[in-house]
């Protein structure tokens, strides 16, 4: 089978936008929003937003060289929510008839005349909205790529990827590979007078495979994902990848419970980001649910450590020039020089705690962590012996008093190098102790998150495992 990348499939088509008619269906949601909001005011609501969407998308899983699966998905939802003073009730549908809309904007406002008032409830300040251009369009930042895409060729580029990972005798079975494309239409409108239209596109592929028989298998894999499909790896070096990956794993070396360095790999490094995130959102904070309560302004990090808001990169997967509220975004720092600069608070959290909305209602919109090392290989060279996590299991993470032990994956490094892959150890320790004993983050960064850090490297941990 000829191996068929994403970036032939580009040239025959794949981000075509000449029968594109998401403008038109942008207006048309609009439309609907807008007539949504007139029958709130009508009935009395003194507030009222209003959120629309629709998505595309095509997936295609194969697996031992068959097509297992084709699913194509067209999606729809209308979401209302009034507000009566300090009382709220939301209703949502998928039926834009007019009999519906009128139906669900008179259940959401029968829900807000049964509830208890809440201080905290409204929407955002009219002073924070975004402002939209002449066009009265917002920019996308360059996140619209269609692929035109069906199932057919989505099954071709699928098989190639799996037959490339297969291609390596040592992979005995394999969990299949897959293709997916999806497209995303959202508007969001309040009584405010504002009114902002989103659309995105997200394409990926996939592999998973298996090594070596009975009890001495390992499964592992690799995938891409971008909002272009010219910006895929190519579906051969996908499978290759997985393939090596998984081989690596083979014959995994048992580690006795020691405390040592502990390189994340970019991927799984996301996670360290992922937990300080949970822990300074505004939920967790004004629940008093979180081992960071109080910390704004306090250095968590070594001084040289940062972390920044980015919401305006081009084809960033969370860029936007707005927030789940509307509030206009804004590139700003989380960390700066080792110290929590802010919470991610959207209007409601940050009126529980008496502070001002950080416009990331839904959300954070492309973080990066600064680097202040080499890439990976840099990185274990400077390592002498540690432990390098490639995969972890479980969710053992206290978020109210930072305690973390999970299962991991990875390899054993000696002399900079790697010696052996590790499996079934425990690594355990605290995050806020974890987040002052970083001492390295790589520069080169996994694309394939809205949370764009490199490697990073804890100081020390303690690894649980059985007897070496």
């Amino acid at each position: 089978m000829p191996d068929v990348t994403p970036h032939e499939s580009a040239l025959r088509g794949a981000d075509d936008r000449s029968a594109d008619d998401s403008l038109a269906r942008l207006d048309r949601l609009a439309g609907a929003a807008e007539d949504l909001l007139r029958r709130c005011r009508a009935r009395g609501a003194t507030q009222a937003e209003v959120s629309c969407s629709e998505e595309h998308g095509l997936s295609v899983d194969v697996r031992m060289g068959e097509v297992e699966t084709v699913e194509a998905t067209r999606d729809r939802g209308i979401a209302v929510t009034v507000y009566f003073g300090k009382r709220k009730g939301s209703a949502s549908t998928a039926d834009l008839r007019p009999e519906s809309l009128e139906a669900t904007v008179e259940q959401a406002c029968a829900i807000a005349r049964h509830t208890e008032d809440d201080p905290a409830a409204g929407l955002a300040d009219p002073a924070l909205m975004a402002r939209a251009g002449a066009d009265g369009r917002f920019e996308d930042f360059d996140g619209w790529h269609p692929w035109a895409l069906d199932a057919a060729r989505a099954g071709d580029i699928a098989l190639a990827c799996e037959q490339a990972g297969r291609d390596d005798r040592r992979i005995r079975n394999s969990d299949g590979a897959s293709v997916g494309s999806s497209e995303s239409l959202v508007v969001y409108a309040n009584s405010h007078g504002f009114v902002g239209r989103e659309r995105g596109t997200r394409h990926s592929i996939g592999c998973a495979l298996i090594a070596g028989e009975g009890d001495g298998m390992q499964r592992d894999g690799w995938y891409t994902t971008a909002v272009a499909a010219s910006d895929l790896e190519a579906a051969a070096a996908v499978g290759r990848r997985a393939a090596e990956r998984t081989v690596a794993r083979l014959q995994p070396r048992a580690l006795p419970t020691a405390t040592m360095p502990v390189l994340f790999a970019a991927d799984v490094a996301r996670s360290l980001i992922g937990h300080l995130l949970g822990a300074v959102s505004g939920g967790a904070l004004y629940r008093r649910a979180s081992f960071l309560l109080d910390s704004a302004g306090t250095r968590l990090f070594p001084e040289w450590f940062a972390i920044e808001e980015r919401p305006f990169l081009p084809r960033g997967l969370r860029s936007a020039a707005f927030d789940a509220e509307g509030v206009a975004t804004r590139e700003s720092p989380l960390v700066r020089d080792g110290v929590l600069q802010r919470y991610v608070l959207g209007s409601y959290s940050a009126r529980r705690l008496g502070l001002e909305t950080t416009a990331n209602a839904g959300g954070v919109h492309n973080l990066e962590v600064a680097p202040n090392a080499g890439d990976l290989d840099a990185m274990l060279r400077g390592m002498g012996r540690g432990f390098l996590v490639t995969d972890l299991m479980g969710q053992g993470v206290n978020a109210v008093t930072g305690d973390y032990s999970r299962g991991a994956a990875g390899f054993l490094v000696e002399g900079g190098e790697i010696v052996a892959p590790v499996d079934g150890v425990t690594i355990a320790g605290n995050l806020r102790a974890m987040f002052a004993a970083i001492e390295a983050v790589g520069s080169d960064v996994d694309p394939r998150s809205h949370i764009r850090t490199g490697p990073i490297l804890v100081g020390a941990m303690t690894v649980a495992g059985g007897s070496a």
